[in-house]
């Protein structure tokens, strides 16, 4: 049998996996695996700027595809640049394999150059990690790597390839399948757990749904839409689970935790019965732990089990993949009385319903977000993290159509651009749409050249408030005013002068996307939105940057203080 490199077999395992786009950054300790990649045109290589954008570009391809994204970084920094991106990943549930080369490997531990022990470092934050020691376990490796990154709960496996090892000749074989001991997912539902869901369910006077990201994940939108039309029990979503039933629908009433609506953080506060799917109960969803839905019993249904009963307690554990699950509850649900209880639940929403406060003549930033709701049926929108996340994940309409991607777990700044670029890979027909802020943005800035280079015409919508605004909010709210390290026009000349003079604004960004081959345009008044909007989509080719001028007083309402309840809303100010 004729013996090839693990660099030939690394790049066979790839086509065998089914690999159509990899993200990768060269170096010396994979250079000859690049050399490899370069022999075949069945796999298409983007070339970012940086690592963390290679990663997040990545991940967006991973959620807006369902299939797995590759990366292969160097050793080192490459490896280490990796670090952000692979926690990003990993609270989201996204699959990813990354694959990051090392030094030979009698030279590992002995401080070598760029030699860093990547596995010691994500152990925490991957799945899976493991270093290749031997030729003949490489094959393996892969192929368990890939099962792992896309089973049970999804998320980021590394292969760490010593150089010497990919240079050794060995077997030519790819495995065909997988047997890891100790690994089983869950692929069932447990019956007798679901019916006494249902029943719960079926005799409760004040039901309600929380749908999370795991319902995304599975891609379980419309069966669990179905289980909530043949309940009538109404649905509230994380942010994550935004888009789980879609937004316009009549059952739907909003977003809950820190900045949901008002009146889907009261449904949560009065319910007798919360049925919630995948999700992790996490402390911008409960507020204060003992004060989460006081008065209910608590359904769980989660592909994981660790995250059970880990912050909140709940009364029927229901260990399996929400889409096998939802196909199951429809099976056995019934309508639900629920015409009174969606009554109240609307008293509330009347109440105090979602909308920002009307600066006469001033741009806002629901102006944009409602032109992004007309301009578009379809498409995704990818979203940095800050102010701007927080008001698309209150107001953009996300329907079967619309997918919204985003860093919710770590809340990573800087994934906006680069999102947007995974995703207009992994779906070229389709819009694409990046909201950022002015800060976030900046983070990884670079990757306007891959988005210039690889011809995607996304849509890049900035909320300039020359303000890191999500904190300087917190700083207005509960630190008396205090604004700092927020400003993003500080610096000497605002030092010198004691806060009387600030330069203009740093970079221009029309000129820097310009600057890149990119479209660039400002907007500083709403009768502008549209006009801009119009002209972005005639680039076909060309990402268009559209930086809308949006005062730094503009805050994000509901807010509940950290530590607070659902019930200690902040309304406005």
């Amino acid at each position: 049998m004729k013996q090839i490199s693990g660099n030939k077999l690394l790049v066979k395992a790839l086509k065998e996996e089914g690999v159509e786009v990899l993200f990768g950054y060269p170096g010396a300790c994979t250079i000859d695996l690049s050399d490899e990649l370069y022999k075949q045109d069945s796999i298409k290589i983007i070339l970012p700027r940086h690592e963390q954008a290679l990663v997040h570009e990545a991940d967006a391809y991973a959620r807006t595809t369902g299939k797995v994204g590759v990366c292969l970084v160097t050793s080192g920094p490459g490896a280490t640049n990796l670090v952000t991106g692979l926690a990003t990943a990993n609270y989201d549930s996204v699959p990813l394999v990354c694959f990051t080369g090392q030094v030979a490997r009698y030279l590992i531990g002995n401080d070598a150059f760029q030699e860093v022990d990547i596995v010691g470092i994500t152990r925490n934050i991957t799945k899976y990690s493991v270093t290749v020691r031997n030729r003949e376990d490489l094959g393996r490796i892969v192929k368990e790597a890939f099962y792992i990154a896309r089973t049970g709960r999804p998320g980021p496996v590394l292969i760490d390839l010593p150089k010497d090892v990919m240079a050794e000749l060995g077997s030519p074989d790819y495995p065909d399948s997988v047997n890891i001991r100790g690994y089983k997912p869950n692929t069932s539902v447990h019956i007798g757990q679901l019916k006494k869901a249902i029943k719960m369910l079926h005799s409760a006077k004040k039901p309600l749904l929380l749908a999370g990201g795991g319902v995304n994940i599975a891609h379980a939108q419309d069966i669990f839409t179905q289980v909530a039309e043949k309940t009538q029990v109404p649905v509230v979503t994380t942010i994550m689970g935004r888009g789980a039933i879609s937004t316009d629908h009549p059952l739907f009433i909003g977003d809950i935790g820190m900045h949901g609506a008002y009146g889907a953080n009261m449904a949560v506060s009065n319910c007798d019965l919360l049925f919630s799917i995948g999700t992790r109960f996490n402390d911008r969803i409960t507020g204060k732990l003992h004060a989460f839905a006081p008065h209910a019993q608590i359904i769980h249904i989660d592909i994981d089990t660790a995250s059970i009963s880990r912050n909140i307690h709940v009364h029927v554990p229901i260990v399996a993949d929400a889409r096998e699950a939802l196909i199951k509850m429809d099976e056995y649900v019934q309508p639900c009385d629920t015409k009174k209880w969606r009554e109240e639940i609307q008293g509330w929403c009347g109440e105090h319903p979602l909308t920002m406060r009307k600066n006469s003549g001033a741009l806002s930033p629901l102006d944009i977000i409602n032109e992004i709701n007309s301009e578009f049926d379809e498409g995704i929108i990818v979203t940095d993290v800050g102010q701007h996340q927080m008001l698309v994940t209150q107001y953009a309409d996300i329907t079967a159509k619309k997918q919204l991607v985003m860093s919710g777990g770590l809340g990573t700044m800087g994934y906006g651009l680069p999102g947007g670029i995974g995703a207009k890979i992994g779906n070229p027909d389709k819009p694409v749409i990046v909201v950022s802020g002015d800060g976030g943005m900046q983070m990884n800035i670079q990757e306007m050249a891959t988005a210039v280079l690889e011809e995607l015409p996304v849509i890049i919508c900035i909320f300039n408030n020359e303000y890191l605004g999500m904190v300087r909010q917190w700083q207005k709210l509960f630190y008396g005013k205090r604004y700092a390290m927020t400003n993003l026009k500080a610096g000497a000349l605002s030092r010198r002068t004691n806060g009387e003079e600030y330069p203009e604004y740093t970079p221009d960004f029309v000129k820097l996307a310009e600057s890149y081959g990119a479209k660039g345009m400002r907007v500083t008044r709403k009768e502008e939105i549209h006009a801009a909007f119009e002209e972005a989509k005639k680039n076909t080719t060309t990402p268009t940057l559209i930086e809308f001028i949006i005062s730094p007083e503009e805050m994000v309402y509901p807010m509940i203080k950290p530590g607070g309840t659902l019930e200690d809303m902040i309304m406005d100010c």
